[in-house]
């Protein structure tokens, strides 16, 4: 029996790689998205091309009803859970003396929030030995002007998943995250110009930007049967970024 994996915003980025590169190693995968269905189905159908499993589900991780969607429509058709890769989030980034509360409560809902409500799902109806994997960032260690809230959200992801790890003791579950540096994704790339992302792409000696295909690779060691004694952990995959 094939195990199941859920990919949350595997659209496009970051989680459309997760999604291909869980699927080439043998998971059925549901890829979730908030709201772009036709890209969703994109992956989908390229999963399929190559001769995997997929399916996509709707579902805002901000919204519990969603959430709870997502987890039972996954039980429905797959009947079991094995692996949460919780990669959805938003970057918002707005200096703290302006106050843009609007900026804040919307990363925190989506980054934090949609974290913890994902996490609780996860320790409800995955299968005991499985996988939960979430996503913080290396940018927590730079502190960089006007990411108040995006670090704020992923720093609070990455106690929350010290904390499960211990509440899902006896299960033989790993809970970790992965905090990448820059990567080229839409969700970096916009609003940057030329000029930052060669500042940006040689703060890591390696001097390049992270791929989606960088994080897929270490995804895939944590869901697979070598990452099983890797648990409570935040692996910086950054190419030496922040340090």
């Amino acid at each position: 029996m094939a195990k199941i994996a859920i990919v949350t915003g595997a659209s496009r980025g970051i989680g459309r790689g997760i999604a291909k590169r869980l699927a080439a190693d043998g998971f059925a995968v549901v890829v979730n998205y908030a709201g772009n269905s036709a890209k969703a189905q994109d992956v989908v159908n390229a999963i399929l091309k190559e001769g995997g499993t997929a399916t996509a589900i709707q579902a805002d991780i901000s919204k519990p009803e969603d959430v709870q969607s997502l987890f039972a429509d996954t039980k429905k058709q797959f009947r079991h859970i094995d692996v949460v890769v919780n990669n959805a989030g938003i970057m918002g980034l707005s200096p703290i003396a302006k106050c843009d509360l609007d900026v804040f409560d919307a990363t925190i809902a989506t980054n934090l929030r949609g974290s913890f409500l994902i996490f609780s799902q996860a320790a409800q109806h995955i299968a005991d030995g499985g996988r939960i994997i979430a996503f913080s960032s290396s940018v927590v260690l730079k502190s960089f002007p006007t990411y108040g809230p995006y670090i704020a959200a992923k720093q609070g992801v990455e106690g929350l998943v010290h904390v499960l790890a211990n509440e899902l003791a006896g299960r033989g579950i790993t809970v970790n995250a992965i905090a990448p540096g820059p990567t080229a994704t839409e969700l970096f790339l916009d609003g940057k110009t030329e000029e930052d992302i060669t500042r940006l792409r040689n703060l890591s000696p390696l001097q390049r930007l992270g791929e989606p295909e960088d994080m897929a690779n270490v995804v895939s060691f944590l869901a697979g049967p070598d990452g099983g004694w890797v648990n409570s952990q935040i692996l910086r995959v950054n190419g030496g970024f922040a340090y």
